[in-house]
């Protein structure tokens, strides 16, 4: 897994359109740490959800719902992290920490090809938890539910590319998973 500097910069390069000068570093202090990690988690929650419907067998369906809890958990601290902050400035860029967000989940919506299933941390009215709040510390459609997302869908978005057939940013490599491991095997 891609966890370097570089590939969080490029990521942040991508999410706003141009290279950010200087370059993104996730590790240069604690606010940008977590929005590096407001990168990963919530693609993982959406997967969980995604996959809900396919499970068989109670030990799987007891497990899956094990995985979706902690990373909703993960998920719920990063966000209410950032919403708290969401009006500073990251420095030494001129936009804020909503801003980040939600150029962040624009990039994951695109990559994903999958309409709207990732918001930032605040989100216009009408995209709001029944279109009654801006604050958006829990992403999820108008009647308060969690996205699903597919294997595909996770796929282009942790690779970078915008295709499940070509790996890259996360995963360099490709993901090591049958449905992956398939979806590459049928793209060479």
């Amino acid at each position: 897994m891609n966890l370097s500097a570089y590939n969080f910069a490029t990521i942040m390069n991508d999410a706003f359109g141009y290279p950010l000068d200087p370059p993104f570093d996730p590790y240069a202090n604690s606010l940008n740490f977590m929005m590096a990690s407001y990168v990963i988690p919530y693609v993982g929650l959406t997967g969980y959800v995604g996959a809900n419907p396919f499970m068989k067998g109670w030990k799987t369906k007891r497990l899956l719902a094990g995985l979706l809890g902690v990373e909703a958990g993960q998920d719920a601290v990063i966000r209410m992290y950032l919403y708290e902050r969401a009006h500073y400035k990251v420095y030494p860029y001129d936009y804020t920490v909503a801003e980040f967000t939600e150029r962040i989940s624009k990039l994951r919506n695109k990559l994903g090809m999958c309409g709207i299933k990732d918001e930032g941390i605040c989100v216009p009215l009408n995209l709001g938890a029944e279109n009654r709040t801006t604050s958006n510390v829990l992403a999820a459609d108008y009647n308060s539910l969690s996205y699903a997302r597919t294997p595909r869908e996770i796929l282009r978005i942790v690779y970078g590319t915008g295709s499940e057939h070509v790996p890259g940013g996360f995963f360099p490599k490709g993901e090591n998973g049958k449905i992956a491991r398939e979806l590459l095997c049928s793209y060479e």
